[in-house]
């Protein structure tokens, strides 16, 4: 069986969908990653020639160039059984219609809201199925559920001694960051340590909690494993209109640690424990000293490989 993903791959979790299913016996896979491609303007007159276009003609050469990249790859790879497109908000409909001639199956993922990258109606009738991590589009669009997953080998459980910090996030400086502040102060006052790192492309706001580190370098995905490894347990603030489970939730089940959330929809799912993940409400904060003093409570083997990557890849391939 012959199968391709098309993907935006910045943050290398895509690569693990590749990785898995090169172990499968009988499958040729193939990646096409459109964060790898870059376009060089022939001359400074061609990038402003873009720039006119984009403004007053709605045509960007570098995203014309990139579909083209997309669609020369996949004619190279030959005739698939299955391709995946993941983020396909990013290629227009007509790219779309031209990947879809190149496979007998062409499926979506969207691990993003529909409100932060729209694909409908642009794309509609396009795919054979249309898989979703947030329950809101499943229900609006009828989507097919499926979360993000636990991507890394499940580690050992660890004193807390063994951690460098209590409680860790990276983020971006977006509207997340106010709230990040209020819980800066809260663990303060609870005198939780904390190593919380916010990516930033300007000055930022003086008044904002100074335990809080700002970096215009971006951490890495291989840089983040580091971080992880040193902390006891995790934070996840969802960002404005998402309602499905960041892959933050998926590295604390894998880390065996645990979860402060605003994600108040991970009650829905099998592997809630309130003693293993805190969820917080923005708008009337309250973290709990006792939250901190209690192990963690493993999950069962049979229920952690509901989340696992090779229990995604069956059900999108192989179901």
């Amino acid at each position: 069986m012959k199968v391709c993903l098309i993907s935006f791959d910045y943050w290398d979790f895509d690569q693990h969908i590749i990785k898995e299913l090169k172990q499968r016996e009988g499958v040729e896979a193939a990646h096409i990653d459109i964060s790898k491609f870059s376009y060089k303007y022939a001359s400074p007159l061609h990038r402003v020639a873009n720039t006119f276009n984009k403004v007053f003609l709605k045509k960007n050469i570098k995203k014309i160039k990139r579909q083209e990249h997309v669609l020369e790859q996949l004619k190279a790879l030959g005739m698939q059984d299955i391709i995946l497109v993941i983020r396909p908000d990013l290629l227009d409909r007509d790219t779309h219609i031209l990947i879809k001639q190149q496979t007998k199956k062409y499926l979506a993922y969207l691990y993003d809201s529909t409100k932060r990258f729209p694909v409908l109606p642009r794309l509609e009738n396009i795919f054979d199925a249309i898989y979703s991590f947030d329950e809101d589009d499943v229900a609006k669009y009828s989507f097919t559920h499926i979360t993000n997953y636990i991507y890394l080998p499940k580690h050992e459980i660890k004193p807390s001694a063994a951690f460098d910090y209590r409680v860790f996030i990276v983020m971006s400086a977006d509207e997340r960051l106010p709230l990040l502040n209020t819980i800066a102060k809260e663990l303060n006052k609870l005198k939780v340590s904390f190593k919380f790192v916010v990516r930033v492309t300007k000055k930022t706001d003086p008044e904002n909690n100074p335990g809080i580190e700002y970096s215009e370098k971006e951490i890495r995905p291989e840089e983040l494993p580091g971080y992880l490894e040193k902390a006891e347990m995790f934070l996840d603030i969802v960002r404005l209109g998402h309602n499905g489970l960041s892959f933050r939730v998926f590295e604390a089940l894998a880390h065996q640690k645990k979860l402060i959330t605003t994600n108040a929809s991970i009650k829905n799912y099998e592997f809630y424990n309130p003693n293993n993940i805190l969820v917080i409400d923005p708008d009337n904060l309250a973290i709990s000293a006792s939250f901190f003093e209690t192990p963690y409570n493993p999950l069962p083997e049979e229920l952690y490989n509901k989340y696992t990557i090779k229990h995604f890849v069956d059900t999108i391939f192989f179901n």
